[in-house]
């Protein structure tokens, strides 16, 4: 095995074994949670046999250990389990309410990555000058303000005042066309665009500007080459890594940290489906909700890792 595979084969280990602590982490805190899922369904009226029966029924009398390593079996094999308020099979809903969770992140993926590439290129190209201060000045606005607060001004700007778009995503519906989807859910993605491009923009801009002081640059300048070509064919190329691995992660911000962006907006997804669950205290959909959370993070972090690898010369040959 060489050093690169031993280096890959190591990550993807690491990220497993994560993964299986951050099960442990969750079952843990969701059986700490207060409230009685059997009381939410029978209601404050229940008497404590009829409470006693339906909690026997639901499996949730079952020790802790036990339960943790059935609901892990089930994870193993694909079963995400069974509601305990509605009943229903929690692979059906989430995968309605993921795909929905995930047309709302890649549509603003498509407008924020490039952008924001554009904005750090430019800014490195006008460094110091009012282009660069202008879009600094923007973006640590725009990364300073929680979400909600942007998704609120938007809303009554674009949606109440102006009448651009629907100020909220109640009349989403998977089975519309695109354009429609994409106007009920216009406002949803400008927040998530706001909110991720400051950071993708500093970072790019930060990575190609650490590039720029490499001899090779100052070699190119003193050949006379314009600084447009040098930051496209040789800054950026080289700062490649660093910027994979900020997109990456904002691509996993994207997928999830939407829950309050869905929650304002309220937007059937998968954000949407938790909270409401967490209220109902429904463990078995909180549980699988907060597994498939935190198996895209780690997962696109994995490959953000890998790709920082593949791409970095120091990293392949660690030695």
């Amino acid at each position: 095995m060489g050093p690169m595979t031993r280096l890959l084969v190591q990550r993807i280990s690491l990220g497993l074994l994560l993964l299986f602590l951050v099960s442990i982490v969750i079952f843990a805190g969701t059986m700490i949670l207060p409230g009685d899922v059997a009381q939410q369904i029978l209601g404050q009226s229940a008497t404590p046999e009829a409470l006693a029966n339906l909690r026997a029924e639901l499996g949730v009398d079952q020790p802790p250990v036990s339960r943790y390593f059935d609901w892990l079996g089930g994870l193993l094999t694909g079963d995400l389990g069974t509601a305990l308020t509605s009943g229903q099979s929690i692979n059906e809903a989430v995968g309605r309410r993921f795909a929905n969770t995930l047309f709302l992140a890649v549509s603003a993926a498509i407008i924020a990555v490039p952008l924001a590439i554009f904005l750090g290129l430019l800014a490195v190209r006008y460094q110091e000058r009012w282009p660069d201060k202008l879009i600094s000045a923007t973006t640590l606005t725009t990364i300073s303000m929680p979400e909600f607060v942007i998704g609120y001004i938007l809303m009554f700007v674009l949606g109440v005042q102006l009448g651009w778009f629907p100020p909220t995503s109640v009349g989403y519906r998977p089975d519309a066309d695109f354009l429609t989807r994409l106007n009920s859910i216009a406002i949803p993605v400008m927040v998530l665009t706001l909110v991720v491009l400051a950071h993708m923009m500093r970072m790019t801009r930060a990575a190609i500007l650490n590039v720029m002081q490499s001899a090779y640059i100052e070699t190119a300048e003193l050949k006379g080459m314009p600084m447009l070509k040098i930051i496209s064919k040789h800054a950026f190329p080289n700062a490649i890594a660093p910027v994979v691995n900020v997109v990456m992660l904002n691509l996993a911000y994207l997928v999830v940290g939407v829950v309050v962006v869905e929650v304002v907006f309220v937007y059937p997804g998968m954000g949407q489906y938790l909270v409401d669950h967490v209220t109902k205290r429904d463990i078995p959909v909180v549980q699988a909700c907060g597994m498939i959370f935190a198996a895209i993070y780690i997962g696109l972090n994995l490959v953000a890792d890998i790709v920082s690898i593949l791409t970095n010369p120091r990293l392949r040959h660690p030695k």
